[in-house]
């Protein structure tokens, strides 16, 4: 330990531009905004937390806290979550130094991050539940029990990034958290929905034990990962560091899309595929048959990204009724499907002198290419309102249409994503009363959602509280044409513009 400080403090002697008070200031302004943004939500969840909650929205509320959960679990096992700085991976990793020594500095920080990210979910937990008696013990018993379950999820993530046997069972955890999520969101209905308000009127001493036991959990947990520190392997520490300098470069140059190609490089690199004939198809749709075969080489993808068609009905359910996060999570889940089939149109769009020597049409290229998109955005967007029906949020009637009817204008959102130019940093900047806007990753982020958002306006009229279903067939024509009228005018667009 004592060599890992005299290294870092030669390390330190040897900077020659320490820090200067604009970037302390600028550190400051960035913790300033981040706590204006999140104020808001901090005081609506201790706000609901006062208040005594609704029996028919506990379920959907702790499935979704579950989700949230199993969520972050998953993002710590991509990411690592055990990474540290280049150029500690390039010599200290390496070095006969201690290697607990040398990951301190992240196991504290990973730490830091499961305190925050707990405190959210015991607080969210209890804004769900609600606190009919004695407020402060029960708040104090819910964080405690949400960073222990951070804590100990963050643990039980380091821990496999050590050994594959931890990394089974974190495989398993996440699996049991989808299943306890799905539970939960049953148990809004039948004989069971009185489980979780006799839960929530439990005992407050049943829930201090609950959390003393977490908390001993996780405290073994961490310990255990700590230990772990000095056994995980440099080929795991090399890799999940270079993940995290692709991210921060990605992040300092407004880049998110060369995330996605990361990503993607890394999950097809060094795999052996099996060679197959391609079927007997007209040119293009031969050469959008490639992402046909992508998809179906990834069943685990398109199995999560079906199974996310559940959320908005969470969502509805949580929140009494539709919303607009109802409506912003049914557009962005059926656009988010649909850009999970726009892989190859991606590659024209950056290599399109390779487009050309195919010798396709472009235009008829580009219809083919839409078929796949169109297709997984119509079978999203109908389970999800499929969903909204069957959990009483929307009234009856064939909503399900709604999807086939919205395909092509998220078809063409999708497209128009893949094939959007990198971000121009060389757009106008401008001053607002929070600070300076760079109007280039503004223009990138919205190029694609400003085309979804204006095609599906039936759409979202139609799920408008004050609409009524018997002007749904209205909506479904009005959905159908701006359909036609979007796809076929972003084909002529795309097409003449290469």
């Amino acid at each position: 330990m004592s060599g890992v400080s005299e290294v870092r403090a030669f390390i330190r002697s040897r900077r020659r531009a320490p820090a200067s008070w604009l970037d302390r200031y600028t550190a400051l302004f960035g913790l300033a905004i981040g706590a204006a943004v999140l104020a808001q939500p901090a005081s609506s969840a201790l706000a609901a937390v006062t208040r005594q909650a609704d029996p028919s929205r506990m379920g959907a509320g702790v499935a979704l806290v579950a989700l949230v959960y199993a969520g972050l679990l998953a993002v710590a096992r991509a990411v690592g979550p055990v990474a540290v700085p280049a150029s500690d991976a390039a010599w200290l990793v390496l070095s006969p130094l201690d290697r607990r020594g040398v990951l301190g500095r992240t196991a504290r920080l990973l730490l830091v991050i499961s305190v925050l990210a707990g405190t959210a979910l015991g607080v969210g937990l209890l804004a769900v539940l609600g606190a009919p008696d004695q407020l402060a013990v029960r708040l104090v018993a819910a964080v405690v029990l949400g960073v222990s379950a951070a804590a100990g999820g963050m643990a039980l993530a380091v821990l496999s990034q050590s050994s594959q046997t931890w990394n089974s069972w974190l495989h398993v955890a996440l699996v049991a958290i989808t299943v306890l999520a799905g539970v939960a969101a049953l148990s809004a209905s039948g004989s069971a929905r009185r489980i979780l308000p006799s839960v929530a009127s439990a005992p407050v001493t049943l829930g201090a034990a609950l959390a003393g036991v977490a908390a001993v959990a996780a405290a073994l947990l961490v310990r255990r990962a700590w230990s772990s520190l000095a056994r995980i392997p440099a080929r795991s520490l090399l890799a999940a560091s270079t993940r995290a300098g692709h991210v921060a470069g990605a992040a300092v140059g407004m880049d998110p899309g060369a995330l996605t190609w990361i990503a993607e490089d890394n999950h097809w690199r060094g795999r052996a595929l099996r060679s197959r004939p391609w079927p007997p198809l007209p040119a293009p749709l031969a050469l959008a048959w490639q992402d046909w075969r992508r998809l179906g080489r990834r069943p685990g993808r398109l199995a999560v990204l079906l199974g996310a068609a559940a959320l908005p009905s969470l969502a509805a359910q949580a929140a009494g009724g539709v919303t607009a996060i109802t409506v912003g999570a049914l557009l962005a889940g059926a656009l988010a499907a649909a850009v999970a089939g726009t892989s190859g149109a991606r590659r024209d769009g950056d290599n399109p002198s390779l487009a050309r020597l195919l010798g396709v049409d472009a235009r008829a290229a580009l219809a083919a290419r839409a078929l796949l998109p169109a297709l997984l955005s119509a079978v999203w967007l109908s389970l999800a309102l499929t969903g909204l029906v069957l959990a009483g949020t929307l009234a009856e009637g064939p909503w399900w249409l709604f999807g086939p009817s919205a395909a092509p204008v998220l078809a063409a959102a999708g497209l128009r994503m893949a094939r959007r130019n990198p971000v121009d940093h060389a757009m106008p900047i401008i001053e607002t009363p929070a600070g300076t806007v760079p109007t280039g990753p503004v223009v990138w982020g919205l190029t694609g959602v400003d085309l979804a958002a204006l095609g599906c306006l039936p759409l979202a009229l139609a799920l408008a509280p004050a609409a009524q279903p018997s002007t749904l067939g209205g909506y479904l024509a009005a959905q159908a044409l701006a359909g036609v009228v979007v796809l076929s005018s972003y084909l002529l667009r795309a097409a003449k513009g290469r």
